[in-house]
């Protein structure tokens, strides 16, 4: 079950919201649970037994952590903890990715198990861990109410695709959050603006990503059109991905829940360095304060910090799926951020902003495409065709596509940066502009089911990392 899907809107949802509302406040945390194992159990219902065993699993260890003083013994559990949370993913998700490296590196013959991946298992393993972490520094105190916690890692709006929220951000509202009308309408507006994002703007230009790319190595391509599609990933991984974060903060202030921002328009960044503060806030901020940090980060000498920097950006890469292009993407950052780390910081202020405005998208495109295909010879051909070797400058049906999704390409531009926040924080004083905000909803809505009903394209692409 998606976000972006009938039976989700007009069934799940409002069922739910019916059901939380009605039932006494003591119950409602029991209704969100009950609520987000449906939600999980829908599409995985084996996979659901993963997921309720990090739940105690994590919860048990928290416990322990709250009546051990030793330190030896604190550190011996949060060891288990960590091992045991990555134990699981490594099983699910890199277990086949090692295993065919070995078959491949020794002519080794071990088995490849192909197993499903569960989803959002990067996502609630990283939460659970930053729980125990938290707990093991005492910057929390443990969750007695294992209720409490269960809701905590299994709820639905933020279970499968995040963004990462930490046990820390949360703790108070899990036991007593307020509700009001104000609250859950303005949740709602949330919701479909990410809903507007996901299925007006991230499924239409997806669908064409998808064709070019499948156009690799085959006499349409060309220069204008290999960029083209390069740009449309660009821009549907943005909409995708911020429209879901969209969507599940929304859902979270339905329920009294306040999500952290996981996007602050990443394609205004000046420089690589700023893109990474500004995309995929939470896992940034995870990886720094969970790995960067304590390996040393940039209290220690530089050969050492360039190491660390190498460990966070080729686990970066690797998180996001096991394959090869992923960790190369990883690499791909790593070495970015050290060429503007050691060489680019101050000359760049020098540089007009238009310039390294340019400069920071011509290398976050090109970084897209390495994600996008994980196949290495599709990769290798699409560069080479965005640079052009073997391929013309223009094609026919690159022009085509141009002139055709011209509108939908400038539209798109505006949206993913700050203007249309900022004309609505100007309009918001105004009169009428709450009235105004309930049309754009209406809208919204009724330009989205039409879409929902008769298209089968509607992935989230994060599902399965």
């Amino acid at each position: 079950m998606v976000f972006s899907s009938a039976i989700f809107l007009f069934f799940f949802l409002p069922a739910t919201i019916l059901l939380y509302y009605i039932c006494p406040v003591r119950g409602r945390n029991a209704i969100l649970l009950v609520a987000s194992l449906f939600f999980y159990a829908w599409g995985e219902p084996v996979y659901i037994l993963i997921m309720l065993f990090s739940t105690v699993f994590d919860y048990i260890n928290g416990r322990i952590l709250a009546v051990t003083e030793k330190l030896w013994k604190r550190r011996l559990v949060l060891i288990i903890s960590i091992v045991g949370n990555l134990s699981i993913l490594f099983f699910f998700k890199y277990r086949d990715f090692f295993c065919e490296g070995l078959n491949g590196l020794f002519g080794t013959d071990i088995n490849i198990w192909n197993l499903a991946l569960p989803i959002g298992i990067s996502f609630y393993t990283f939460q659970t861990m930053s729980y125990t972490i938290d707990v093991y520094r005492r910057r929390v105190e443990a969750q007695k109410n294992i209720l409490n916690f269960a809701v905590y890692v299994c709820l639905f709006p933020q279970l499968i695709a995040g963004p990462i929220v930490r046990y820390r951000t949360i703790h108070r509202e899990l036991g007593k959050r307020k509700h009001s009308f104000l609250k859950c309408y303005h949740g709602l507006q949330r919701f479909l603006i990410g809903l507007g994002k996901k299925v007006l703007f991230a499924n239409t230009i997806g669908a064409l990503w998808e064709e070019i790319r499948d156009s690799a190595g085959t006499s349409d391509m060309s220069v204008l059109m290999a960029w083209t599609g390069a740009i449309c990933f660009t821009l549907q991984i943005y909409f995708d991905f911020s429209g879901y974060s969209d969507m599940a903060i929304g859902l979270g202030r339905m329920f009294g829940f306040h999500f952290p921002e996981n996007f602050k328009y990443p394609y205004e960044s000046r420089s690589v360095t700023e893109f990474w503060r500004r995309w995929h806030i939470s896992m940034g901020t995870w990886f720094r304060d969970y790995l960067y940090i304590p390996l040393g980060g940039n209290r220690v000498r530089l050969p050492r910090q360039l190491i660390n920097l190498a460990v966070v950006w080729f686990l970066t890469g690797l998180w996001h799926g096991a394959s090869w292009n992923y960790v190369m993407w990883g690499m791909y950052y790593l070495v970015l951020l050290l060429i503007e780390k050691l060489f680019l910081h101050n000359r760049m202020k020098r540089w007009p902003g238009f310039l390294r405005h340019i400069y920071s998208l011509f290398f976050i495109v090109i970084g897209w495409v390495i994600f996008a295909c994980e196949d290495l010879s599709v990769l290798g051909t699409y560069l080479k065709s965005m640079f052009g070797v073997g391929v013309p400058l223009v094609s026919d049906m690159a022009l085509y596509d141009v002139i055709s999704y011209s509108f939908l390409f400038v539209i798109m531009g505006v949206g993913a940066t700050s203007l249309a926040w900022r004309v609505g924080r100007k309009c918001h004083a105004k009169k009428g502009s709450h009235a105004a905000m309930a049309v754009l909803s209406v809208v919204i809505l009724v330009l989205v089911l039409p879409m929902l009903i008769r298209d089968s394209y509607n992935p989230f692409l994060y599902f399965r990392f």
